[in-house]
């Protein structure tokens, strides 16, 4: 008997029905030859301090730094029940054999090996190694199963990781929090995070705008723009008058018409980080969010393949699925372009398919699995259709165009106006958008094919203002690909640790940047207004206090390249971790002598009910909360919460604030509504929406905006009868 262990139930029932495990058991299914359990996430994982010590149950300073002679395991707390079926099942006198069918990935064999190592099992082990989990790739997987051992370095480099976080994480975080009774977390990637926030913050904080000028000249339908060999764009306005003055009451004379035909390909496919950034900036959608929907693409409706990889190509065994993979997307709005597709040749080429560029996982493309679009969630849906769309894109051909460039002269100046013809939409007719930001279609082939070399009369001549502006800030989108390449904030670094951080990959991976985020918005460093990130003071004063190595992106990349190694088999584990050790130690010292203070800025004069210490008031990801100022007692209550409701001057998401009778709706434009009126307009408003748009509109209301965050909003609404 074979013992199957995935990671998720959705993924192990999927596993069961494909090989005829019918009997369902608790927390397992059995078939004749197989068992198939599944584990909830983590179920073991490294043990709490006081597990050593029980002292260590108190944070104290003097007890730091915290460093164990051997790291010890814990079954968690709230899935011990399925732990203890797991370890029944793989102890079971007739399973003679276990596959770890987890996620495919450095994180999914932790899961695996912890919990096989905790119940103290010594039984052959394979491995299921598949990117997506439909019952043909199950079938393939099971047919292609992998010698366990092939993962020893793996599983290494996991458990290095953990550890390595859990001995500089935990006692940074402790020091930090005990020396300055704050709440202070400390880590080697969201720390270094935090600090390209601030340093962003510091340059548009220092950047200083400069005023420059153009001329615009209109001739004929086209608009020439002056220019020298470096920029079009003037900073002396006197030279800029001076240039206009001398060309009034002249003819401008095209000299030279440039005609070249040129193609543009399709972006890459998408890995994880890229969707993240295209979803953020295209729907607003949280790194965190857009993951949460791809496992469910993933796992539940089994149509895109598997979300956590940092690839942008595919295998040379890919190619030969790619039709059946058109046809199961062909649905829908995706039918006729589909068709097209899978009745034509698919030419593989290397804009698309490469082994070099892959590790563990292809980028993420349709699985074989038809769609169904009517099972999706909008949220869904959009996912769906940016991966879809960007692979039919890739298998197209590329955009066709010829580009026009116009030089002339208007006396000594020199301008210039360019325009296109577009000749083939190619891969551009799936988005609907054949537009150039460059060069813009405004003249129709027609008109541009009668252009010749000679004069144009002058219709205006206009002068144009403008300012430098500071860099934006960050949006999750633009983080995401700070995080992914942090190079520009590395100016002290030399060219082998910049190189190095490129190798590695930026601060940490793609399945854990949404969670880093997201860890800086709860723990209240950061915050949002409007789609842009702030450092609070609670960030900026962390930045000071924290010791200057753990504050930059070289030290996670040389952690993450270390890690690689360790996967290879290239480098020792324990080394790795004896380093730890010895940099533990370094930074512990630095904070216990450190003079400096830490000030909370924001203490309300209002009370904690439970302990008398003052409230802080904080700006979370989803509202306004009071946290106690005692980091024992715990206390939250949310003050005002970013409702799913719209402003009706701005369309903003408004923000509910109060409490009882008195709750008002507020926007940043100014508009104010009490609650009692908003739900009497609601009312009203009944009439003219249907029913189906009334129940979408209340399910987005009455959604729990944060767990810490209180719901009386939703309460209210549960009220209102549509």
């Amino acid at each position: 008997m074979r013992l199957i262990l995935a990671e998720k139930p959705s993924v192990g029932k999927d596993l069961g029905r494909v090989l005829n495990c019918n009997k369902a058991g608790n927390g397992f299914l059995e078939g004749k030859e197989n068992i198939v359990t599944w584990a909830l996430g983590h179920l073991v994982t490294l043990a709490d301090p006081e597990t050593y010590n029980s002292k260590y149950a108190n944070w104290e300073l003097e007890d730091l730094p915290i460093i164990p002679k051997t790291m010890k395991t814990k079954v968690i707390k709230q899935t011990r029940k399925q732990f203890n079926t797991v370890k029944e099942l793989m102890l079971r006198n007739d399973v003679n054999e276990i596959v770890i069918a987890t996620d495919a990935g450095r994180e999914g064999e932790l899961v695996a090996r912890w919990i096989i190592e905790k119940a103290g099992v010594k039984k052959p082990i394979k491995r299921l190694w598949i990117s997506s989990v439909t019952d043909k790739a199950i079938r393939e997987g099971f047919s292609k199963l992998k010698d366990g051992r092939l993962y020893e370095g793996l599983y290494a480099s996991a458990l290095a990781r953990a550890q390595a976080d859990w001995i500089v994480g935990i006692n940074a975080t402790r020091a930090l929090t005990t020396k300055y009774n704050a709440q202070l977390s400390c880590g080697r990637v969201q720390t270094p995070t935090l600090a390209m926030i601030k340093a962003l913050e510091d340059e548009i904080r220092d950047f200083k705008p400069v005023k420059y000028y153009g001329i615009e000249v209109e001739a004929e339908n086209f608009k020439f723009l002056w220019h020298d060999k470096n920029d079009n764009r003037i900073f002396d306005t006197a030279k800029c008058d001076g240039i206009m003055e001398a060309i009034k009451g002249k003819r401008l004379e095209i000299v030279n018409i440039s005609r070249k035909k040129a193609l543009t390909y399709p972006p890459l496919l998408y890995d994880l980080t890229e969707l993240q950034r295209d979803a953020n900036n295209i729907y607003g959608f949280s790194a965190k969010e857009t993951l949460a929907i791809m496992q469910t693409l993933y796992e539940r409706h089994k149509v895109l393949t598997y979300p956590r990889t940092d690839s942008r190509y595919l295998t040379d065994d890919i190619v030969e699925t790619l039709k059946d993979r058109v046809r199961a997307a062909s649905v829908g709005p995706y039918s006729k372009i589909g068709l097209r597709l899978s009745t034509n040749t698919i030419k593989p080429n290397k804009n698309f398919v490469n082994n070099s560029k892959v590790s563990d996982h292809h980028a993420i493309i349709p699985t074989e699995q038809r769609a169904v679009l009517a099972d999706m969630t909008d949220r869904e849906r959009k996912i769906f259709d940016l991966v879809v769309k960007r692979f039919f894109a890739v298998l197209s051909d590329p955009f066709e165009y010829e580009k026009i460039i116009l030089t002339a002269k208007i006396d000594k100046e020199d301008f210039t106006s360019s325009a296109r013809i577009t000749l083939k939409a190619g891969w551009k007719e799936i988005y609907g958008n054949y537009e150039d930001e460059e060069i813009p279609d405004e003249h129709s082939p027609e008109e541009l094919n009668k252009l010749k070399k000679g004069f144009l009369d002058i219709r205006s001549i206009q002068k144009i203002r403008g300012e430098t502006k500071p860099p934006a800030r960050f949006t999750e989108a633009t983080l995401l690909s700070a995080m992914e390449n942090p190079v520009k904030y590395m100016n002290d670094a030399d060219k082998d640790l910049k190189k190095t951080i490129g190798q590695a990959g930026g601060l940490g991976t793609v399945a854990t940047r949404a969670d880093i985020i997201d860890k800086l918005f709860k723990s209240f460093v950061i915050e949002k207004k409007d789609k842009y990130i702030y450092t609070t003071s609670k960030g900026r004063q962390l930045l000071e206090l924290a010791p200057k190595d753990l504050k930059s992106p070289v030290l996670t990349a040389e952690w993450e390249q270390q890690l690689n190694e360790i996967a290879k088999g290239s480098l020792d584990k324990n080394k790795f971790l004896d380093d730890m050790v010895d940099y533990t130690k370094l930074i512990i010292k630095e904070i216990k002598n450190s003079g400096k203070e830490y000030v909370h800025d924001n203490e309300t004069r209002e009370k904690c009910p439970n302990c008398r210490e003052y409230l802080l008031e904080v700006k979370g990801k989803k509202g306004t909360m009071l946290v106690c100022k005692n980091r024992e007692c715990g206390y939250r209550r949310g003050i005002a919460q970013i409702t799913n409701a719209r402003c009706p001057n701005c369309h903003k998401r408004l923000e509910l604030k109060g409490e009882g009778e008195g709750k008002i709706f507020v926007c940043s434009c100014g508009f104010r509504e009490r609650l009692s009126a908003f739900m009497k307009r609601k009312e009203n408003e009944k009439d003219s929406i249907s029913g189906r748009e009334a129940a979408k509109y209340l399910a987005k209301l009455n959604k729990k905006a944060d767990e810490n965050i209180n719901t009386a909003l939703a309460d209210a609404l549960k009220k209102l009868k549509l």
